[in-house]
């Protein structure tokens, strides 16, 4: 079965289109709207902001991008689960991933991250 289309909905003609497009759909077809994926200049602020986090090793922490990743994720409310390892020895998290966040939900990682720095006296880089 083919992918469904995506479509932005950045211009009266786009929104027009999306609009003849649901007219023409059988009954029953479903319609899910999302809201706008992160920006590449959020993803890529994000991610020099956790950088220079790492390097900071504020408090002593020293854990890699990854782990600090997953920490602010959890700090924002994102879902962190755990599973048995494969071999039976212990727990492994499962991170939730930065992939699939909205611009709202980036731009607040982002705000958490800055705020965290400014308690802790991290400078970022850019």
């Amino acid at each position: 079965m083919a992918e469904a289309p995506t479509f932005i909905l950045g211009s009266p003609a786009s929104r027009d289109r999306v609009c003849k497009i649901i007219r023409d759909v059988p009954s029953g077809a479903v319609v899910q709207l999302q809201p706008p994926r992160r920006t590449l200049p959020q993803n890529a602020k994000l991610h020099a902001m956790i950088t220079d986090i790492a390097k900071a090793k504020p408090e002593g922490r020293v854990y890699p991008v990854k782990v600090w990743k997953v920490l602010f994720l959890a700090m924002i409310g994102k879902p962190v689960r755990f599973e048995p390892a494969l071999d039976g020895n212990g727990i492994v998290p499962i991170p939730a991933s930065t992939a699939r966040l909205n611009k709202a939900e980036c731009g607040e990682l982002i705000d958490a991250i800055e705020a965290y720095a400014a308690q802790h006296g991290v400078q970022f880089s850019e």
